[in-house]
């Protein structure tokens, strides 16, 4: 084929009409679903979800291939998102937060940067603090200080527990961390147990997680509310009257406060789906217009009301993502705070 031949069939494939456009994309091939996480797991449920659900709202309804890629933290995707894929419009990939969370806290294994990520959609979830305070009015500031420092059961900085750290140590309450407990089940036994007097519930399912705390004692105390269209943080439909942490108190540093800002951010996402950065803007729309209606179709949407999770649109996600630039402006004095405060370095 010559040069004037291909120039030539280039421009007819223009004139194509919308729907034979969509056919031709079809033919030429599957499209690729990155999914942070092994086969089975939390992330490669909702990767499944959607593949099936996008391809259905896809211009061609090309079949979308979900590949589980890496643990369950989501770094290896997210590398392989940022260093490996082209943006063609080809590949997307759905993360888990916790991919975040490593990239905030300085991660060794982070080769990514999401504040650079396109954004299609997010799915959020809660996050509470919940403590054994006495009954009669709703824990405050004060009764927090009282019992500093607070024993509070985590996961390590290195997970959501650290939105629930720097929002405590946001507001000036000492804590003794008592680490290694992982995912609300240990947190609820340690706390029944009388091993911590606090626990951050911050995942699917949190108001069924708090069912159990609640009948022993616990009271929430804050939330990490809900993301807003503009990436300031809104209160959370699932616990009205529930606080915000800056509601408790001012901040007693900047570095707190914007540090805090953005672990929230990070710990509000459950899962997040993007597309790398340089992606061509009809690509992004093809995309962007197919998970939105996966979003609204009613296999997701029962997915979601079952997990407490809330579908958010792209521009939603892409404002949490940018709360998240402090980093690397902010990130050596952060890994300083979290090793002194808590004797944590990064993996």
């Amino acid at each position: 084929m010559d040069r004037r031949y291909f120039l030539s069939a280039l421009a007819g494939a223009a004139m194509l009409p919308r729907w034979a456009r969509a056919q031709a994309l079809a033919a030429s091939g599957p499209l690729n679903l990155l999914v942070g996480g092994p086969e089975a797991g939390q992330a490669s449920r909702w990767g499944n979800a959607f593949a099936l659900a996008m391809a259905n709202a896809y211009p061609g309804s090309p079949n979308i291939v979900a590949e589980p890629v890496g643990g369950l933290d989501g770094v290896s995707c997210a590398n392989r998102l940022d260093t490996q894929v082209m943006p063609d419009g080809r590949t997307a990939a759905l993360l888990p937060g916790a991919a975040l969370i490593a990239y905030l806290t300085g991660d060794s294994r982070v080769h990514f940067d999401p504040t650079r990520w396109t954004s299609l959609l997010a799915g959020c979830n809660s996050g509470v603090l919940m403590l054994r305070a006495p009954s009669g009015s709703p824990p405050s500031l004060a009764t927090l200080q009282a019992m500093a420092p607070l024993r509070l059961g985590a996961a390590q900085p290195q997970s959501t527990d650290l939105a629930a750290l720097l929002g405590l140590a946001r507001l000036g309450v000492r804590t003794e961390p008592v680490f290694g407990l992982h995912g609300s089940a240990e947190k609820t036994q340690a706390f029944i147990a009388g091993a911590v007097d606090a626990v951050f519930i911050c995942d699917e399912g949190t108001p069924e997680d708090l069912t159990p705390l609640q009948a022993s004692g616990a009271r929430p105390v804050f939330c990490i509310g809900a993301p807003g269209p503009d990436g300031a943080a809104l209160p959370d439909p699932q616990f009205p009257g529930l606080p915000l942490v800056p509601a408790l108190g001012p901040a007693v540093s900047p570095l707190l406060d914007s540090a805090y800002e953005a672990a929230a951010a990070a710990a509000r996402l459950d899962f997040l789906l993007v597309l790398p950065r340089l992606t061509d803007p009809a690509a992004v729309a093809r995309w962007r217009v197919a998970a939105q209606a996966a979003a609204a179709s009613p296999a997701v949407q029962a997915a979601a009301e079952a997990s407490s999770v809330s579908l958010q649109p792209a521009t939603v996600l892409a404002n949490s993502l940018t709360t998240l630039s402090i980093i690397p402006a902010e990130q050596s004095q952060l890994m300083a705070f979290l090793a002194k405060a808590y004797g944590w370095q990064p993996g």
